[in-house]
């Protein structure tokens, strides 16, 4: 890969698309942001299903998830500067409780001794253009014996409202857009589990629905390019604002972001 190549995960792209200045503030000035209580969260519970199907097939049951919730937890808070930085602020028992809650409900939403995934945590990555590589991460991939793919994502958030579940099937094609193009194969399935409210979302996407996404990365990643070149990274006000971390530095706040330092 070239130095000049640019490269572009789904988690940046959305940053630019629901705020260009925030894109920038992570990206470019990498500036820190505090640690996020429900990020920790749900590493954690990633980590428990993630170990959970190392185990033999018949032995994956909710007991052995309750298990290893504490030592993965003890794992975190010895190794992460972000989780020792939250602790003295942290209700251990009121967090763990949470966190048991969503590993019980993943429960009854799927048989994990039901089937074999081809892979966890899968880092994927292809060259959409030679200026370009896209890249990302996924929770789980299951491939069937007939080779029907399937691409599946935990979110231990709650399922988005009515009119917005398209928005978040914009990670899931982004990755199937990389599998397509690395295995000449469209995924059979898209598929989120909602831990937070118990819902399961799945979209089968077509060629031509990998196709639409892949110039909606094409248009981001150029849009990208063009604010680097101008200096223009403008602000996008939205109800995501509540939550930034970078309210101070924000014009739309009455702050005054850093200089660029090029």
């Amino acid at each position: 890969m070239s130095e000049d190549k640019a490269t572009l995960s789904p988690s940046r792209a959305n940053d630019y698309l629901n705020c260009p200045l925030l894109y920038r503030f992570r990206t470019i000035d990498k500036l820190p942001e505090p640690p996020s209580i429900d990020a920790i969260r749900g590493t954690l519970v990633h980590s428990v299903l993630e170990k959970l199907f190392s185990y033999p097939r018949n032995e994956r049951v909710f007991a052995l998830a309750e298990r290893d919730l504490n030592p993965l937890w003890n794992e975190m808070k010895e190794t992460r500067g972000d989780v020792k930085e939250l602790l003295p602020n942290l209700k251990e028992e009121e967090f763990l409780l949470s966190a048991f809650t969503l590993l019980q409900r993943y429960f009854e939403l799927e048989d994990p001794k039901s089937f074999e995934p081809s892979e966890l945590e899968a880092h994927v990555e292809i060259d959409l253009s030679e200026t370009l590589l896209i890249h990302g991460y996924i929770d789980r991939l299951d491939i069937a014996p007939t080779g029907e793919i399937r691409i599946v994502d935990y979110k231990t958030g709650k399922s988005p409202s009515i009119g917005y579940e398209e928005k978040s099937f914009f990670q899931m094609k982004f990755y199937g857009l990389i599998l397509w193009k690395k295995l000449g194969r469209v995924p059979k399935r898209l598929q989120m589990i909602f831990l937070g409210d118990g819902k399961v979302l799945t979209q089968d996407p077509s060629e031509d629905d990998l196709l639409k996404i892949q110039l909606k990365i094409e248009k981001i990643a150029a849009d990208i390019e063009y604010s680097k070149k101008s200096g223009e990274w403008p602000t996008r006000k939205s109800r995501l604002c509540d939550w930034c971390a970078h309210q101070k530095i924000c014009p739309e706040f009455g702050g005054t972001p850093p200089s660029l330092q090029l």
